[in-house]
C-alpha cells in the first residue's frame, strides 16, 4: 500500500488535478494507492473569511461563497468529465454551497461563530475537492472508492485542533479496508469526527497528518507528500536563492526542521510513520521527476555537518528574573504550569546557571495573555520584590541549525556565532538540546533574512562568499573602480570565491539601487535617470537593506560622507574610504571609528588615504602589530607635488606645470589643497596616528612655499597669482639647482612631532631620484635603525587610486 497526499496547490485547478491523477496512476503500477486530497488552494482561508464576515453580520459572505462555488463549478467543467459524472459533480457542488449559505446565514443571525461550527464550515473544502478528484480519477481507474475520513479517523471533541484516538482510528481503517479491498482510495484530508459523529479538524497541516495516520494504520510501504517544491531545502528558498534540496534526511532532523519553520511538513505528521519506520518522500507535483527528499529512520551519513537552516518568526521572549529565585525549587514548574493553563505553547527555553533568571519563547500573539497569567501567578513574589515583573521582548525570531552530524562535532557553535557576529546579528538567547541535533538562536526578526543567508553561506557554500557594495562617489576615481570591478568579477568568483555585487551607486544628486546587483556596463545612463536621494537617505538605505557582508565604499572628499561612518560601523557595515576626512579629523573621532570597527567586527580600511595604492598603511600596521616601534618617518606623500617639482625647471611657468598636473588628474579639483601642503599634512597625521601617536591636525607644522596671495580667491585667481609670482618659484628652483639638489615636498615625523614643507634634497638620499608622480615612505624603527624600510611607487592617478580602493574591498571581504 502507498499513501499519496496532494496539497492545495497540487489540486488548485483542473490542470493541477490532472497532474496529480497522472502521478497516482503511475504509482498504481507498483501497488494499491490511497490518495489524500487537500482543499483547492486558498479555499480553507476563503471559508474562514466567509464565516468571520458572517459573524459580524456583514452580508459580504454571500459574495465570497458565490465566488468559491463558481470556482469549483469551473474546475469541474475544465476537467472535461463525461456528462453523467459532470452532472454529479455539479449537483454535489450546488448542494454543498446551499448548505454553506444556510450555515453562514445562521452564523450571521446569531453573530457567533463557535469552533465547532467553524470546523463544519471549513470541512467542505476537502469534501468537495476529494470528490471532484474521485470523479475524474474514476474515468481512468474504475476500481476507485471515495472514503469519508470522518468515518475513518476518530478524535476527541476539541474543535479546531482535535486529538486523534490512534487505536480507534486503526480499527476503523482496517474495517474499511476489509469492506472495500480495492486498490484505489481517494479521501479528504484535514477532517475527522468525534465519537458522536460531529465533524472535527486536525489543525494546521491536518491533511499531512491524515495521510500519516492512514499510512500507519495500513502499514504502508511509503508515504509520499506531493507539494509545490522539490523536497525539504537547506534553507527557505524565498530567503536564500542558493538553497538546495536535501536528498535524504532522518526523521529526527525532519522533525527539527519542521518545528523550526520549514513549511513543507507539519511536525505531528511525522510521528505515526516514524513510529512504524515507514519512509516518507516529499515530492514536487510540478516536477515529478525531481528526486525530492526521502525521510528515513537511518539515512546514509551525509558529508555535511549541518543538514538545514530554518526559522520561526513572530516570537516573544518572556524573561522572569530575580534574586528570590536562586536556590528555591518550583519556580520553573509554576511558570510552565501557568502558561499551560492558558494553552500557551512554549517554543524555546533557556535558564542561567545562577538560577537568577529563566527565559521562554512564545508566539507573539500570546504575549499579553502570557504576561498577565505569569504576573498573576507570581504576584506575591513580585509585591515582595523577590522577583521582577515579567518583561517581554518582542519582534524576535528563532534561527536554528539542524543536523544529526553536529553531535560531538566541535566548532559548530563557534562558527555559527562568529558568522552572525561578523555581520552584526545580535543573539538574544541560545538553546541547544543534549542530543546536539539543533542549535537555536534568538535574533531580531529584521535580521532573519541576513542571518539565514550568512549561515547558509558559512555551512553550505564554503567556496563562495557574497559581498554587497554600496559605492558613494562615481567620479574620476569611482568610475575607474567600477570599471575594474566589472572586469574582475568573474576572476574574483573563480579564484577567490567572492561574489562581489555592487547593489547601489550614489552621487550628490541620484542613487541607483538593485539588491540583485547592478549592471556595471550601463550604470552611468541609469544613474542619471535614478531618483534623487540625500546622503542621509543613502545611509538609511544601506542600513535598511541589512545585506550580509555589506561594504560602504566612500570615493569622495566630502566631510558629510565621512560623518556617517560611525552609524554604519555600528550596524556592522564595513567601511572602505578613499576620503581622508575621517582619519584626519579630531583624534577622538578617529579613535571612536577604530573602536567601533573592533566592537562590531566591521573593517575600517583607508589605505588610499596615503599613497594611493601603495601598501603604506598596511606595512605600518604590520610593523606595529608585530611589536616594532616606529621612531621616525620621512616621506614624499603628494604625487601632485612630486610631479610638479620633477617637471618644473624654469623653462616654462610654474603655473603651467600645475595646470598640466590638474589636466592629467593628479590634483584635487582645487589644486591649492595639494600645493598648500594641507593634504600632505593630513597624510602624515594619519601615519603618525597609525603608528600609535595621539596627534591633532594643529600639531602638524606646515611650511608653505606659496606666497599668501596665491591662497586668496577662487581657482582661477590662484593660477593668476602663481603667474604673477613666477619669480618666487624660479628662485626656489635656482637655489636648489645651484646647490646640486632637487626640490621635494617632504613630510617628517620623529619623536612625536611632525612637519611638512619644501626641502632641497641632496644626491644619494632616498628621496632624490623620486620621479614622476611617485610617492615614497622611509620607516625608521627599532628593527630598521640605519637602513629604513622603504615603500615606493606611483602615488597618484585615478586608475592607481581605484586599484587601491579595490584592494581594500577585497581585504574587507576576506576578513
Amino acid at each position: 500500500m502507498q499513501v499519496l497526499k496532494f496539497g492545495g496547490t497540487s489540486v488548485a485547478s483542473a490542470a493541477n488535478i490532472d497532474k496529480s491523477c497522472v502521478i497516482a496512476m503511475k504509482a498504481l503500477e507498483k501497488g494499491p494507492v490511497v490518495m489524500v486530497v487537500s482543499a483547492l488552494g486558498g479555499t480553507t482561508d476563503a471559508l474562514i473569511k466567509a464565516g468571520r464576515t458572517a459573524e459580524t453580520g456583514d452580508l459580504a459572505y454571500q459574495e465570497i461563497l458565490q465566488q468559491l462555488e463558481q470556482r469549483h463549478l469551473t474546475a469541474a467543467e475544465e476537467l472535461q468529465l463525461p456528462p453523467a459524472p459532470l452532472d454529479t459533480a455539479a449537483a454535489l457542488i450546488t448542494d454543498a454551497f446551499l448548505e454553506l449559505h444556510r450555515l453562514c446565514d445562521g452564523i450571521a443571525s446569531l453573530q457567533e461563530l463557535s469552533s465547532r461550527t467553524l470546523d463544519r464550515l471549513v470541512s467542505y473544502g476537502e469534501l468537495l475537492s476529494s470528490q471532484l478528484v474521485e470523479l475524474h480519477f474514476h474515468s481512468f481507474w474504475p476500481d476507485t472508492v471515495w472514503a469519508d475520513t470522518r468515518q475513518l479517523i476518530r478524535t476527541n471533541s476539541r474543535f479546531g485542533n482535535a486529538e486523534v484516538d490512534i487505536a480507534a482510528t486503526g480499527r476503523l481503517v482496517k474495517d474499511f479496508q476489509a469492506r472495500y479491498p480495492g486498490d484505489s482510495w481517494i479521501v479528504p484530508g484535514f477532517i475527522a469526527a468525534d465519537a458522536h459523529g460531529t465533524t472535527t479538524t486536525l489543525g494546521r497541516g491536518g491533511s499531512d497528518y491524515t495521510a500519516a495516520l492512514l499510512a500507519a494504520a495500513l502499514d504502508a510501504e511509503v508515504l509520499e507528500i506531493w507539494t509545490d517544491v522539490s523536497g525539504m531545502m537547506t534553507a527557505d528558498p524565498r530567503l536564500v536563492r542558493s538553497a538546495r534540496p536535501i536528498a535524504r534526511i532522518s526523521y529526527q532532523e525532519a522533525m527539527e526542521l519542521s518545528h523550526f519553520g520549514a513549511k513543507v511538513l507539519y511536525p505531528p505528521t511525522i510521528q505515526p510513520v516514524m513510529q512504524r519506520g515507514i519512509p516518507l518522500w516529499i515530492k514536487n507535483t510540478f516536477a515529478p521527476d525531481d528526486y525530492g527528499t526521502l525521510v528515513e529512520v537511518s539515512p546514509p551519513r551525509p558529508a555535511a555537518v549541518v543538514q538545514g537552516i530554518s526559522s520561526i518568526g513572530n516570537l516573544t521572549l518572556l524573561n522572569l528574573e530575580g534574586s528570590g529565585m536562586v536556590g528555591v525549587p518550583g519556580f520553573s514548574q509554576r511558570l510552565f504550569a501557568a502558561l499551560a493553563r492558558e494553552r500557551i505553547n512554549v517554543v524555546l527555553i533557556t535558564q542561567s546557571s545562577s538560577e537568577h533568571s529563566i527565559c521562554v519563547g512564545v508566539n507573539s500573539q500570546d504575549t499579553a495573555a502570557a504576561q498577565a497569567v505569569v504576573d498573576e501567578e507570581f504576584a506575591t513574589e513580585i509585591a515582595a520584590g523577590r522577583i521582577e515583573p515579567l518583561w517581554p521582548e518582542t519582534d524576535l525570531a528563532i534561527v536554528a541549525l539542524v543536523g544529526d552530524n553536529m553531535k560531538n562535532h566541535p566548532g559548530i557553535s563557534g562558527k555559527l556565532f562568529g558568522a552572525l557576529g561578523q555581520n552584526g546579528v545580535n543573539i538574544r538567547a541560545i538553546a541547544q538540546g543534549a542530543s546536539e541535533k539543533n542549535i537555536s538562536t534568538v535574533i531580531r526578526a529584521a535580521d532573519v533574512r541576513k542571518a539565514i543567508n550568512v549561515l547558509h553561506e558559512a555551512f553550505f557554500e564554503a567556496t563562495k562568499k557574497q559581498v554587497n557594495l554600496f559605492i558613494l562617489g562615481p567620479g574620476n576615481v569611482g568610475s575607474k573602480l567600477l570599471e575594474q570591478l566589472a572586469r574582475q568579477q568573474p576572476h574574483l568568483l573563480e579564484k577567490l570565491g567572492l561574489q562581489v555585487r555592487v547593489v547601489a551607486i550614489a552621487n550628490s544628486r541620484h542613487c541607483l539601487v538593485d539588491e540583485n546587483g547592478l549592471d556595471l556596463t550601463a550604470w552611468p545612463e541609469e544613474l542619471a535617470q535614478a531618483p534623487a536621494q540625500t546622503l542621509e537617505e543613502f545611509t538609511q538605505l544601506v542600513i535598511a537593506r541589512n545585506l550580509r557582508n555589506s561594504i560602504f565604499v566612500d570615493v569622495t572628499a566630502n566631510p558629510a560622507a565621512a560623518g556617517i561612518y560611525a552609524d554604519l560601523l555600528a550596524k556592522s557595515v564595513a567601511i572602505v574610504a578613499c576620503n581622508k576626512v575621517a582619519a584626519s579629523s579630531d583624534y577622538a573621532h578617529y579613535a571612536r571609528l577604530k573602536s567601533l570597527s573592533k566592537e562590531f567586527n566591521a573593517s575600517y580600511l583607508f589605505e588610499t588615504n596615503v599613497g594611493a595604492a601603495l601598501p603604506i598603511i598596511g606595512t605600518l600596521n604590520d610593523l606595529t602589530r608585530s611589536g616594532d616601534v616606529v621612531r621616525r618617518m620621512e616621506a614624499v606623500l603628494s604625487g601632485t607635488l612630486n610631479f610638479v617639482f620633477n617637471n618644473y625647471d624654469g623653462s616654462r611657468p610654474f603655473a603651467e606645470v600645475v595646470r598640466q598636473a590638474q589636466a592629467e588628474g593628479y590634483t584635487e579639483p582645487d589644486p591649492r589643497l595639494d600645493l598648500s601642503g594641507s593634504d600632505v599634512a593630513r597624510k602624515i597625521l594619519i601615519l603618525a596616528r597609525e603608528a600609535g601617536q595621539v596627534m591633532e591636525m594643529a600639531d602638524i607644522k606646515i611650511e608653505t612655499f606659496l606666497p599668501p596671495a596665491c591662497l586668496d580667491g577662487d581657482v582661477e585667481a590662484f593660477y593668476t597669482q602663481m603667474a604673477a609670482h613666477e619669480a618666487h618659484f624660479r628662485a626656489l628652483y635656482d637655489a636648489a639647482a645651484a646647490a646640486g639638489k632637487r626640490l621635494k615636498f617632504v613630510a617628517r615625523y620623529a619623536d612625536g612631532r611632525a612637519a611638512v614643507g619644501l626641502q632641497q634634497v641632496a644626491p644619494g638620499h632616498d628621496l632624490y631620484d623620486l620621479r614622476g608622480k611617485d610617492n615614497v615612505v622611509l620607516f625608521y624603527t627599532n628593527r630598521y635603525v640605519d637602513q629604513p624600510l622603504v615603500v615606493k611607487g606611483a602615488g597618484a592617478g585615478a586608475e592607481v587610486t581605484a586599484s587601491g580602493v579595490f584592494a581594500d574591498i577585497i581585504r574587507a571581504a576576506r576578513l
